[in-house]
């Protein structure tokens, strides 16, 4: 099986290429491994240009494409929207179409953002997006994009996930441990927010989700939904990772953490305050059985260096 991942280079990107190059995945692959400027063993490709997603896929023709890579700058992209727009739905409208053409299939990431957090339930694969900020909105179309593009042919799964985090590149843990140790040495309190609510989600855990979609043999539904079990605000969450860093030796203090509002903390994407993601039926389609936040935080940290 030849699997094209797009955002190689990415936090779940690299949790991807990691498992493959561990030998864990569930079948053979042949894995090309993209990302914006290439680099050694990547092949270049910036999904700000379309046409060179269609070229790409037309080119290598791949059985797969995880589209891993995305514009993930929940405020820059209240900024830049025409960018946001590019990148999470005009490239993965462009994989769709070349994919139709080659006969290949596409598993596009997606997020908890494409929901309004007003219902104060998890929500369920199959509601109606409403999403409050530009970078929800824009994968939201991408979702749109590909499933009108691949559904009827059954070659596409929208997979959303939420809060993502891992032991490399830009995600809260490793930004609230770098907080904790600034703050504990400058004697100076840490506000979080308490008041927004979801699931921690580890990389490892999403990853391997993503490779059982590649490997089923059974038809699966269009849109799935991944995270890890549990729930936490932003604040919990701060509270965990300082006291987790301390037990596995990545911090010598904590910072005194106070909670606060959404209010209290303007930015400039509004964000949903309760965006817990039902899971069940993925968890059930694919035969996976997911860890409590608590505990995978507990398995990151312990790959985590600093």
């Amino acid at each position: 099986m030849r699997v094209l991942i797009t955002g190689a280079t990415g936090q779940l990107g690299q949790a991807l290429v990691l498992q493959d190059e561990l030998g864990s995945l569930p079948a053979p692959v042949e894995l090309i491994a993209t990302s914006r400027t290439g680099g050694p063993g990547l092949v270049p490709l910036d999904l700000a240009d379309p046409a060179a997603c269609s070229e790409l896929v037309e080119q290598l023709r791949p059985d797969w494409v995880i589209n891993a890579g995305a514009f993930t700058a929940v405020d820059l992209a209240e900024a830049e929207p025409e960018l946001a727009y590019a990148v999470n739905a005009a490239a993965p409208l462009a994989l769709a179409k070349a994919l139709q053409c080659t006969g290949g299939r596409l598993l596009q990431i997606s997020t908890d953002f494409v929901f309004n957090g007003a219902q104060g339930s998890p929500y369920l694969p199959e509601q109606t997006p409403d999403p409050l900020n530009v970078y929800g909105a824009s994968k939201a179309a991408g979702e749109q994009a590909v499933l009108e593009q691949l559904d009827h042919e059954h070659r596409v799964v929208v997979l959303r996930t939420a809060w993502l985090y891992g032991p490399v590149g830009r995600n809260f843990m490793l930004t609230m441990l770098r907080l904790h140790r600034e703050r504990a040495a400058s004697g100076t309190e840490l506000a979080v927010v308490a008041d927004q609510v979801g699931s921690p989600t580890a990389t490892a855990g999403l990853a391997a989700a993503c490779w059982k979609v590649l490997a089923s043999e059974a038809p699966l539904p269009p849109i799935m939904h991944w995270g890890d079990a549990g729930v936490a605000s932003w604040y919990d969450f701060a509270v965990a990772i300082g006291e987790l860093g301390l037990t596995f030796g990545l911090l010598e203090n904590v910072a005194a953490l106070r909670p606060t509002t959404t209010a209290e903390y303007p930015t400039a994407a509004r964000r949903p305050s309760y965006s817990v993601l039902d899971c069940q039926a993925t968890r059930m389609a694919l035969g996976l059985h997911p860890q409590h936040w608590r505990s995978s935080l507990m398995s990151v940290m312990e790959q985590t260096v600093l």
